[in-house]
């Protein structure tokens, strides 16, 4: 029996957003436990990767049967607060261009909800959130 290796996952979530927001222009990303000084950066994206509980979706003895895992990818964009929604909003675009119903390396993208402008922001930065569900199907 196999098991998906989720660091592996979320490494390669994690990369893909690496490597698009290094483009020009390059703007900052940050992980989960990653030590950051959010006022050194006007703009800025979190990545929040998380997983929920797996399953197996098919019926059967073990050796023809699947699992499936399921995930949230969330993205905060942060952009300077007072000079309008433009700029998170061209960040946003990107953002879901690079996701929506993509399939790479066997995680499978839906679309994604947002961006929603979020009230409770740091201070003096303007916050907007993408959620973008995942699946990995994995044979046993």
């Amino acid at each position: 029996m196999a098991a998906i290796d989720l660091n592996t996952v979320r490494s390669t979530i994690e990369a893909r957003l690496a490597t698009e927001l290094a483009s020009s222009p390059a703007i900052p990303v940050v992980f989960n436990n990653m030590t950051f000084d959010s006022t050194a950066e006007d703009t800025f994206v979190q990545c929040i990767t998380s997983f929920g509980s797996g399953e197996i979706t098919s019926q059967g003895d073990q050796t023809n049967a699947n699992t499936l895992v399921v995930g949230l990818l969330i993205l905060n964009v942060y952009t300077e607060e007072g000079i309008g929604s433009g700029a998170n909003f061209t960040i946003c675009k990107r953002l879901r261009d690079l996701y929506n119903k993509e399939t790479v390396s066997n995680v499978i993208f839906d679309s994604p909800v947002g961006p929603e402008v979020l009230s409770q922001s740091p201070e003096g930065k303007f916050q907007t959130q993408i959620r973008i569900t995942f699946e990995i199907y994995e044979e046993l």
